[in-house]
């Protein structure tokens, strides 16, 4: 009886398509008018609130309602901002001797206690940070890029070009990390954090290379991908305008982690004296530096700490990007 009285001649809307009471207007549907019986009138006078999310702000939403990741992110900007500002925040210098408080414990006058030559002990984690920071973000970043242009190539022509790459990157991957990492760090220089940046790229893009690769193998057999070549879009256009923005999800959360894993690296060629070498600051050189105090446990508990909850935090941000770059996730974990 009720669709009775509904018209259902499309005629008497020849504004555009009926919704209810209200017609949609053809020209421009997101101008948020409406056109009615009675004149046009905006959506919120007619009670419709249109919202529309794009895909990012949807990802940034799912991301924020993951907690883990949230502090996570929070304890980032926390590190990294007191590394980046190591000179404001550092009480006192990295050098700076105070030989009346040598290898005194942790105190108001110094948070961390000193070391052997009564340096402050928090200050040196501090200036460290910096230092660690440079390396995971510069390796994070070189890597990617790196990764990102061999797995491009490899998916999208396949055939040889495919085999060359991929069998480079397998031969990069079945090598002994930590040996090679030692072997290349005698024989390229070791010292400051640049060199040791520049070691850790050479075999850090394999893993981008090989996640980059599969997603083009899957995005060139695309429609809309053999709509842009029908046009006359030519490769590098079709590599880097069509198909590389729906590989970005994968790319940030791969990009994100590199930057823990690469300062786990680091700490760890510093501790065995192959990484970056005084007066330079390091994490992995605090810690150490600090075995031949056996007795003064906060010269080994603080920085090693530290790059504890840098890599805690580095993965709790990775892992929240990862569930909310990815759109068959319907669950958020917390």
């Amino acid at each position: 009886m009720t669709e009775s009285l509904r018209p259902s001649d499309d005629s008497l809307y020849p504004s555009g398509q009926m919704e209810g009471n209200a017609v949609l207007p053809e020209g421009d549907p997101g101008t948020g008018f409406l056109e009615t019986r009675g004149g046009p009138e905006t959506t919120e006078q007619a009670g419709l609130d249109l919202k529309v999310r794009g895909q990012w702000a949807y990802a940034r939403m799912r991301f924020f309602r993951h907690r883990l990741a949230v502090a996570g992110l929070i304890g980032i900007v926390i590190i990294f901002g007191a590394g980046i500002l190591a000179g404001v925040v550092a009480p006192y210098g990295y050098f700076q001797i105070d030989l009346t408080h040598i290898l005194a414990g942790p105190s108001s006058t110094h948070l961390f206690g000193t070391d052997g030559l009564g340096r402050d002990e928090f200050s040196r984690v501090i200036w460290g940070i910096r230092t660690s920071m440079e390396v995971g973000v510069f390796v994070a970043v070189v890597s990617t890029f790196i990764g990102l242009v061999i797995g491009a190539v490899a998916g999208y022509y396949g055939g040889w070009m495919d085999n060359l790459l991929m069998r480079i990157t397998d031969l990069v991957l079945t090598l002994p990390l930590l040996v090679i990492l030692l072997t290349a760090a005698t024989l390229l220089g070791q010292g400051n954090q640049w060199r040791v940046s520049i070691i850790l790229v050479l075999f850090f893009w394999t893993g981008i290379a090989r996640v980059v690769r599969g997603v083009f193998l899957s995005l060139r057999e695309k429609e809309y991908v053999e709509a842009a070549k029908a046009s006359g879009a030519g490769d590098a256009r079709l590599m880097f305008r069509h198909m590389l923005p729906n590989t970005l999800g994968p790319v940030v959360v791969n990009a994100t982690l590199a930057v823990g894993f690469a300062i786990l690296i680091e700490s760890a060629l510093s501790f065995l004296g192959f990484g970056i070498k005084p007066p330079t600051p390091s994490l992995g050189g605090l810690v150490a530096d600090a075995q031949q105090y056996s007795q003064q446990w906060w010269l080994t508990v603080f920085p090693g700490l530290t790059i504890v909850l840098i890599v805690l935090c580095v993965n709790f941000v990775g892992d929240g990007l990862r569930d909310a770059l990815d759109p068959q996730q319907r669950r958020m974990r917390a």
